[in-house]
């Protein structure tokens, strides 16, 4: 009775052992990042946007999940105005083609609400972004629910 039980304490001590990086390496294949944008900088959009890229590809080779916000506020936000973003058409592909699912993309209205009031007109944000009620509360929110932060 004595080798029965030591025998079950020993198997359940292995399955207790084996199952705690099992059940860690479950939890550490989701992962998602906030990515903030700035500056009016062709530059610093596509450096973001190749950041995303790199990012949601290197986690799809490992078969984990990921997902990417791109967080545009202040000169930032012209990368989301339908009227003067340079990477358009890329954002596009990376939304439709590429990446659906994974990537989202968030335009502050407070940034919107002050160029609409300098400019003198309303401006429109690309159908492929979010618009958000500050850019910088949306990185903090993003933050505190555990999202990594990347600034290119």
């Amino acid at each position: 009775m004595r080798d029965l039980l030591r025998s079950l304490s020993v198997a359940i001590a292995i399955g207790l052992l084996s199952a705690a990086p099992g059940a860690a390496a479950e939890e550490a294949k989701s992962h998602r990042v906030a990515i903030q944008v700035d500056q009016n900088d062709p530059d610093v959009m596509n450096l973001a946007l190749n950041n995303a890229q790199n990012v949601i590809e290197y986690f799809n080779a490992r078969g984990e999940d990921i997902a990417v916000e791109i967080v545009t506020y202040g000169p930032g936000l012209h990368m989301l105005r339908a009227d003067t973003s340079p990477v358009r058409d890329r954002i596009k592909w990376m939304v439709e083609q590429t990446f659906p699912a994974k990537i989202a993309f968030a335009a502050c209205n407070v940034t919107k609400q002050g160029m609409e009031k300098r400019e003198g007109h309303a401006i429109a944000i690309l159908p492929e972004a979010t618009i958000v009620p500050s850019g910088v509360v949306r990185l903090m929110h993003l933050q505190e629910q555990g999202w990594s932060y990347i600034r290119p």
